[in-house]
């Protein structure tokens, strides 16, 4: 059928799965068997792979590294939301509450810690910038978070 569509098959990239007893990784998802957290009970699904989620965890470390300190807050926390969300839209399908909530912790922490060294503050712990001033004041995206982990979070 490849010749037929004049295609060629790239035997070094092309390999066979056998599912449900293996997963694969394909267009920055990880395809294969699933266990659900409430039942436990097996599926086969996806969920974002964990390459994607180290590059654009590399990709918010760089948007608040040092470099960036004589800009606005405003302009880091745009960049942040743009590249935070734009992420979450094309990684929507499948089990993604951890991986949200984990770049919504990485994401939190490394905007704390710029905006400390952009202000010169000793405290780099949540008593100087707060969830509530990084999510209400500065406007930061939440994908994982919900209003019960966060009281003042808006549903």
């Amino acid at each position: 059928m490849m010749q037929k569509l004049k295609l060629t098959v790239n035997d070094a990239k092309t390999h066979t799965r056998r599912i449900p007893a293996e997963r694969f990784d394909f267009l920055g998802y990880t395809f294969g068997r699933f266990y659900s957290a409430k039942t436990g009970r097996a599926f086969i699904g996806t969920r974002p792979s964990a390459k994607s989620i180290r590059k654009v965890g590399r990709t918010i470390h760089d948007l608040t590294s040092r470099r960036w300190l004589l800009l606005d807050e405003r302009d880091r926390v745009e960049r942040l939301n743009r590249t935070m969300v734009g992420w979450a839209n094309y990684f929507c399908l499948g089990s993604v509450s951890r991986a949200y909530i984990a770049l919504d912790r990485h994401a939190s922490r490394r905007l704390r810690r710029w905006l400390c060294l952009k202000h010169k503050a000793k405290a780099r712990s949540a008593q100087r910038f707060s969830y509530e001033f990084l999510y209400h004041q500065l406007g930061l995206a939440r994908l994982g978070a919900t209003t019960r982990n966060f009281p003042w979070a808006k549903a």
